[in-house]
């Protein structure tokens, strides 16, 4: 396996070792985060969550055993190099219980039905897609919507880094331009969320990550979502 590839559950070095909270504990912390949030309206409707999850699971997530990929440019874009992105797949979650403890945590019925509660969002009939993101400095990406197959957009951040709270998720006014409105909170354990929609644009702009900035990308996806092995759940639409 070079530097570049992400480990899979038959090539992962670390053992198998137990999940520090279980689904239930994690499911009640989600909801409540979510029940708990501050609702923002501008430049439009998005959340900011705190204490996400537990603390232990949050500290457990970043310590698994998958190398921070070396890109040397993504192109403003993630799928620019989809060899090296990691999913709480379900060979990820048999190999490693926090994966399969989180997945199942969201896609209990009611963690579902709090978020669709909180955010309004439509999720009948989707499924779960957990992406875990680590960028080195030297990531960008350009002003997007996130609109098509993606239901809601969940960015969990697990920046345990000097000035984390800088390295949150750049937010843009909905304009020619795609001004920028400012960043989300990022600090260890908060998230971000919002309903993609035509005016959601968001993105990172390059700046100097000193260390490895890491996050869950937590989407609920549509049946037309044609990348099945990323989903936590293939055949188990929420």
């Amino acid at each position: 396996m070079n530097e570049h590839s992400a480990p899979t559950a038959a090539n992962a070095a670390a053992p198998n070792s137990a999940a520090p909270n279980s689904a239930d504990e994690i499911r009640a912390s989600l909801i409540r985060a979510f029940r708990q949030s501050a609702r923002n309206t501008t430049p439009y409707k998005h959340w900011i969550l705190d204490d996400v999850m537990p603390l232990a699971t949050s500290r457990a997530i970043p310590a698994l055993p998958f190398p921070a990929p070396v890109i040397d440019d993504t192109g403003g874009k993630r799928d620019t190099h989809n060899s090296t992105r990691v999913f709480f797949s379900r060979e990820n979650q048999d190999a490693y219980p926090v994966c399969a403890a989180v997945s199942e945590a969201l896609q209990h019925p009611e963690t579902v039905a709090a978020i669709k509660e909180v955010t309004d969002a439509d999720l009948d009939g989707s499924s779960l897609r957990i992406e875990y993101a680590q960028d080195r400095d030297g990531f960008w990406l350009e002003p997007h919507t996130d609109i098509g197959p993606k239901r809601i957009t969940f960015l969990h951040y697990l920046i345990d880094l000097p000035g984390a709270e800088t390295l949150g998720t750049d937010i843009y006014e909905d304009d020619e331009a795609h001004s920028h409105f400012g960043a989300s909170p990022s600090a260890f354990n908060q998230a971000m969320v919002f309903v993609p929609a035509k005016n959601t644009w968001h993105g990172f702009e390059q700046r100097a990550i000193p260390g490895i900035r890491r996050s869950l990308i937590i989407n609920y996806v549509g049946p037309e979502w044609r990348n099945r092995q990323e989903l936590a759940y293939p055949d188990q639409p929420v």
